[in-house]
């Protein structure tokens, strides 16, 4: 079974970038600098921040659906992030060192099938999760925090 994961598209935060923190605080967004690295995955590159790298924390919504099964946490994404990382049949190297919860939705928003992938486990669970044909995407969250990481769509 192919899949993609796609990192979010810059253009959707690219007016947030450069903002005074009074502005971004108008929009409910805090710039932070990484302190560790792992610890700051940006959404849009899917890797994690540098050292000292500026990101922006803010508000997303990940499943934007009208079901029970609407979704939105925090994020972080780098300032000034131009590309979106994209990885066909293969997991970005941020998933390797974390535990992840992988849900599994249909066409319709509705959630259908969930797994738990410890660090390493997430190819072969996403896998397992595209064998049921009525999964049309999976979302991946940290476990712990709950927090999107990436949305993972059948090729």
């Amino acid at each position: 079974m192919s899949y993609r994961i796609e990192g979010l598209a810059p253009t959707r935060f690219r007016g947030l970038f450069g903002l005074s923190e009074g502005e971004l605080a108008k929009h409910h967004v805090i710039r932070m600098k990484a302190d560790s690295k792992p610890g700051f995955p940006c959404r849009i590159t899917l890797e994690d921040a540098e050292l000292g790298e500026s990101l922006l924390l803010l508000n997303h919504v990940s499943a934007d659906v009208n079901t029970p099964y609407r979704s939105t946490h925090a994020i972080f994404v780098r300032e000034g992030a131009q590309t979106a990382a994209r990885f066909d049949d293969e997991v970005p190297p941020m998933f390797a060192g974390r535990t992840l919860g992988l849900r599994g939705f249909d066409s319709d928003g509705m959630l259908r099938g969930a797994l738990l992938a410890m660090p390493g486990e997430a190819d072969p669970k996403i896998r397992s999760l595209f064998e049921r044909p009525e999964i049309a995407a999976i979302h991946a969250h940290n476990a712990a925090l709950g927090c999107f990481v990436a949305k993972i769509e059948r090729l």
